[in-house]
């Protein structure tokens, strides 16, 4: 466990000291949570601290305690959300004895020492096996359904007399409720959601017993939801009076370059029993990215305001400041994603600081342009832009600060400058990064409102929990540079109805009443001009309509701009292209796009459940990359799309309902592994990084000699040649509205295939697939030669499977076994086959295509070598050195 806090009182101190016991979100302290972040200082004040170690867990596959959330939770937990609920009936706790208050799991007594150890983040589901009974292929196979216990005691380190003590959860799946001292304090059914539970009324001396209980029911998700709590814990400890959970609120509403407005509402909340005279004061601060802190000089400060906040009672405060010669927070690459910290620190009627509070924002001005697009400082920023399920492939849905961040650098690497959170709040965590590397992001809330996808899906809670959920949404992302658009629906079954009219109404009348400075979007697939819907958020988001569905090419773009000449339409999801990495099938459809699904179409392998990666086969809403850019181009007045998706993830594995465990739509294979799609991208979205890349490989058996193989290039040149075996092929020029080169009619002979791209005449890049020989060793590699001994950081080491002369051989799937010595364990491997049952622990991984994955932790403590070695029969083995420190 992060150690407790320390009084200090510098202003750099006071941050870095806030986020010290965040170390546990897997990188150290340069890495650490800063949402809404405080510290404790010289008189006082607040300390939050992880509570992600040290639990005991256990599941239970029929419920063990006759409690569930219907039947008996439900009116306890529901006034959790009276904080969040303005327009609503908020909630009274009932009278009497909690239910729950006989169940021995939450009584200090029980002797939990048979239930498992574990840490948090933590996923109960993804350890396996696949085949769980009654869990769909949707959901991923993998025993995600049940009720969860898990408990641990809180120390009196961790819990401070005097003080106020709260329970802050970023996300747990799903039905939380949780018990201090055999009573119950509340919860929050919502799996996504993050939330606070305010633990002080049940808090005796210095051992308390906390119980968190969840309940995963069947039929609940339409994609791998993962379990249990998935996401940091943490207990914040803080005067009675303070700043309120996510209380500050900052906003920007003038900005050039030369000056910038900064609006700043602080709320005060007073969880005493008498009236408090608080001074709240805010000074701004640079924050420095390189050492991930706020910088020494003070650009601004907000004047001392002087309030009395009456016992049980929030009061806010408004203040305004000019920052001269701002840093402007901005999308990479041709902005730079500068941020600030504003420090808020409330006193008492005697000076005493009692509070401090920062939080971290970017000084930035969006505008939303029918005719154009984005306008970030008022530049054009054309959205490049991928849609993320929340899994992290064989990590399951538990949140690691560093897989993200690597999933997120792949990302940046292809050229994606945009992300939209499909279809649920994202890890705070995530936010974060989009705003320390630059992205923007279309932040999403609900999949469905009232009526249902599956049926035990958010529509069982709407009525209930819609407001206090959306709420609470804002409240916690709104601060966030990086978010320019609410997103608060995804293919809502209501779309076209008057109900959907109404409801979205509601709910866009919510939003702005929390968050006006940023536009609302919805994304929708079936919806026209003029109905509901699009006529009531601010943006049009269309699911595969611009493009045309399937095979039709009618885009839907110009009937919406007509319809709605003064609203932004961006694509809020596209292609849905699909391919199992490194598999090649023929014959090649000629046309640039094609579906398949549906009988003895092209592309596709129903008997060996593979999609064929020349990266031109949809299902029947789909298109391939190829044809959304040409529409996309069409219409220059759409802001960008959204691609789903930027990884394949857990679950959907379409077209295939069974037979297999993951989707065939990410443009980088679960495991991490690019696919030939990834550098089509590239190409389009990195114009000016000179690049090529050939497809397929040429090291086919016997059943293709001399058999018509296509050979594809995607480069960001305008003009390439092909040589086969030396003998060129052609030139070609890309013409409009073509993204790729294609010699179709190219005969396979072993041997060589190289391209020359050229761009403007001159040599631009080469790319070349040389025929390989017999697989004879393994070449093992690593993302990172040192980690942090937190027992958080990982390395993700690759192992492919190479020829005597080093090549990679393309249709490779030896059996490799890990093992490892030293200070540390293998958390997972993988190999980006969706078709792999293969439990992910599971030191032994048939790799796929030539590649397999494992992925590496360091011991806590640790310091020294942790080695991996990989080996197979009748191949050399390798191994890698991974530094703990």
């Amino acid at each position: 466990m992060a150690p407790p806090m320390r009084a200090i009182s510098s202003v750099r101190g006071l941050f870095c000291l806030a986020l010290l016991a965040v170390s546990t979100t897997g990188r150290s302290v340069a890495r650490l949570s800063t949402r809404a972040c405080a510290s404790a200082n010289a008189a006082g004040g607040r300390e939050r601290i992880s509570i992600n170690d040290g639990w005991r867990f256990s599941r239970f596959t029929e419920n063990p305690d006759g409690l569930s959330y219907e039947d008996n939770l439900k009116e306890w937990i529901l006034p959790q959300g009276n904080d969040f609920i303005v327009n609503g009936t908020k909630h009274t706790r009932p009278s009497g004895t909690a239910p729950g208050a006989d169940v021995e799991y939450v009584q200090a007594f029980f002797d939990d020492s048979a239930w498992e150890k574990v840490n948090l983040p933590h996923d109960w589901a993804i350890k396996g096996p696949f085949g769980a009974p009654n869990i769909s292929t949707s959901e991923g196979s993998l025993p995600v359904n049940g009720v969860g216990w898990y408990r641990r005691n809180l120390s009196e380190a961790e819990t401070a007399a005097g003080k106020s003590v709260f329970l802050d959860i970023d996300g747990a799946m799903s039905y939380a409720a949780v018990w201090l001292n055999g009573e119950l304090v509340g919860g929050w059914p919502y799996g996504y959601a993050s939330f606070r539970l305010d633990l002080t009324p049940y808090l005796k001396g210095s051992d308390n017993t906390l119980a968190i209980r969840l309940d995963n029911p069947l039929d609940s998700s339409r994609w791998y939801p993962g379990a249990g709590i998935y996401r940091n814990v943490w207990l914040v400890t803080a005067d009675e009076t303070h700043v309120s959970q996510y209380g500050t609120y900052a906003t920007t509403p003038e900005v050039t370059s030369e000056s910038a407005t900064v609006n700043l509402v602080v709320s005060v909340e007073n969880k005493g029993s008498l009236s408090r005279q608080v001074g709240v004061v805010t000074k701004v601060y640079p924050y420095d990215a390189a050492l991930r802190e706020p910088g020494s000089e003070v650009v601004a400060s907000f004047t001392k305001q002087v309030i009395n906040v009456a016992a049980g009672t929030k009061q806010s405060v408004r203040g305004s400041v000019t920052v001269t010669d701002p840093l402007l927070w901005g999308p990479v690459p041709s902005q730079t994603p500068n941020l600030y910290v504003a420090m808020t620190t409330l006193t008492g009627s005697n000076g005493t600081v009692i509070d401090t509070y920062s939080t971290r924002f970017g000084i930035r001005s969006i505008e939303y342009v029918a005719e154009q697009g984005l306008l970030v400082n008022g530049e054009h920023v054309y959205l490049q832009g991928t849609c993320n399920h929340h899994d992290l492939g064989s990590l399951g849905a538990a949140f690691n600060y560093r897989a993200t961040h690597r999933q997120l650098e792949m990302l940046q690497e292809m050229g994606v400058n945009a992300l939209r959170t499909s279809h649920n709040p994202p890890a705070p965590e995530f936010l974060e990064m989009a705003d320390e590397m630059g992205f923007v992001v279309m932040d999403e809330l609900f999949d469905v409102w009232l009526e249902p996808k599956v049926t035990n899906d958010y529509n069982v809670l709407f009525a209930d929990w819609h407001e206090a959920d959306l709420r609470s949404f804002l409240r916690r992302d709104r601060n966030h540079a990086s978010v320019v658009a609410w997103s608060f629906g995804n293919e809502i079954p209501e779309q076209s109805s008057a109900d959907g009219r109404t409801l979205a109404r509601s709910l866009q009348a919510i939003i702005l009443s929390e968050e006006p400075t940023r536009q609302t979007s919805l994304a929708l697939n079936s919806a026209k001009p003029g109905t509901g819907l699009p006529d009531t958020a601010d943006i049009i988001g269309l699911n595969y309509q611009g493009e045309g569905q399937g095979t039709t090419f009618e885009s839907a773009f110009p009937a919406f701009h007509a319809q709605y000449p003064d609203k932004m339409i961006w694509s809020t999801e596209t292609s849905s292209v699909l391919s199992t990495r490194g598999t090649y099938i023929f014959p090649v459809v000629g046309n640039s796009s094609t579906t398949v699904g549906v009988g003895p179409s092209p592309g596709w392998d129903e008997a060996a459940l593979t999609v064929s990666a020349y990266e031109l086969y949809a299902p029947s809403w789909g298109s391939s990359p190829d044809k959304v850019f040409a529409q996309q181009d069409r219409y220059p007045y759409v802001a960008g799309e959204f691609v789903w998706t930027g990884f394949d993830y857990l679950g959907e594995p379409t077209p295939y309902d069974t037979g297999a465990r993951s989707s065939y739509f990410g443009i980088i294979d679960l495991a991490g592994f690019k696919k030939d799609r990834f550098y089509l991208y590239q190409a389009r979205w990195r114009a000016n990084l000179p690049m090529a890349h050939l497809l397929p490989h040429w090291s086919f058996g016997a059943e293709r000699m001399n058999r018509t193989t296509p050979v594809h290039v995607f480069s960001s040149g305008d003009e390439a040649e092909l040589f086969v075996n030396g003998v060129s092929k052609g030139r070609k020029v890309k013409e409009e509205y073509e993204y790729r080169f294609r010699w179709d009619d190219v005969v396979y002979t072993p041997g060589e295939i190289k391209v020359v791209a050229y761009k403007d005449g001159a040599v631009w890049a080469e790319d070349s697939k040389r025929t390989v020989g017999a697989a004879a060793q393994l070449n093992v590699t690593v993302d990172r030669a040192t980690i942090d001994g937190d027992g958080r950081d990982l390395a993700f080491v690759t192992v492919a499977v190479v020829d005597a002369d080093g090549d990679v051989v393309p249709e490779a799937a030896n059996a490799i076994t890990f093992a490892l010595e030293g200070p540390g364990e293998i958390v997972s491997t993988d190999n980006g086959d969706p078709r792999d049952m293969t439990p992910f622990p599971s030191p032994e991984r048939n790799a796929f295509s030539g590649y397999a994955l494992a992925i590496v932790r360091a011991d806590r403590g640790a310091v020294g070598e942790i080695t991996l070695s990989a080996s197979a029969d009748g191949l050399v083995g390798g191994e890698v050195v991974v530094q703990a420190a």
